[in-house]
């Protein structure tokens, strides 16, 4: 199987290529943005037309939440129209696409885990282009596999790796208290992808790791498994500032993966174990 992997270089891209790599009968091409801007249809088609893939995977986004209020333009540009061109591409050429999404899609007052069923109703800008996104890369390629994830962190910056730069500079660390969602590590999510790609079980997935808690916990849980003697003080979202919106309780029940697969993610305590075990602060 031939996979045009884009974002090659992002925290889930780095990932994915390190286990498509060890995956057999599998050829790998990764690109970031100094090789493809997925917002250029003519290199996109060009790329794609020159590879031939049988799937692309696109890891390309505009993630940062804050800039995405302050640059809708280029927010909209990566995360809405180089989503569809991408998939449109694919489409001609074929191929399936894998394409990731994210909770900030729903506006986190549920009350309880988000279903695949559930409808979307994004609070920020970042939100707003990803769901613009899904809604492109389904209207360009039927043949597709969207997933949401949340609170991801890998090969990269991070809360995890930020949390134990700041415990070395500090041994109080005030922490967001009331937005719960669910810490996954990118080695979890990517070997979810592993097992979907061997599918034509096509449509929208929640990935993430199995569980909940709020960043508050979240931090705690990272000094404790690094025993650090770190305080942590909870607080109040309104007192770290912010221009966008954040859902207050954005977790995603991942319902798809287990009725149509019968797959189930770690839970994000195990995740940030083994991920931990790889980070020397």
């Amino acid at each position: 199987m031939k996979i045009l992997l884009t974002g090659a270089n992002g925290q889930l891209g780095r990932e994915i290529a390190i286990q498509l790599k060890n995956k057999e009968g599998t050829v790998l091409f990764p690109v970031d943005i100094d090789e493809l801007d997925i917002t250029d249809v003519h290199a996109v088609n060009n790329m794609v037309g020159d590879i031939e893939p049988d799937m692309v995977v696109n890891c390309a986004a505009y993630t940062n939440v804050e800039k995405c209020e302050a640059n809708e333009n280029n927010a909209k540009a990566v995360n809405s129209l180089g989503a569809g061109i991408l998939a449109k591409a694919a489409f001609d050429a074929g191929a399936s696409i894998i394409h990731f999404s994210t909770d900030y899609v729903f506006d986190g007052n549920k009350g309880k885990p988000y279903t695949e069923e559930d409808e979307p109703n994004p609070i920020n800008i970042y939100g707003l282009t990803k769901l613009e996104g899904e809604n492109a890369v389904k209207a360009g390629n039927p043949r597709h596999f969207i997933l949401r994830t949340a609170w991801l962190y890998g090969d990269g910056n991070n809360f995890v790796r930020t949390m134990l730069r700041l415990s070395k500079e500090t041994k109080t660390i005030k922490v967001v208290n009331d937005k719960r969602g669910t810490p996954t590590s990118t080695a979890e999510l990517a070997r979810a992808v592993m097992r979907l790609m061997d599918t034509k079980e096509y449509g929208i997935y929640h990935a993430t790791c199995e569980g909940s808690c709020t960043w508050y916990e979240f931090a705690q849980k990272i000094f404790e498994i690094k025993d650090k003697p770190v305080k942590v003080i909870p607080c109040s979202s309104s007192e770290v500032i912010q221009k966008a919106r954040r859902p207050g309780c954005s977790v995603l029940d991942n319902r798809n993966f287990r009725d149509r697969l019968g797959y189930r993610f770690c839970s994000w305590q195990d995740a940030l174990e083994e991920y931990l075990k790889g980070e020397l602060s």
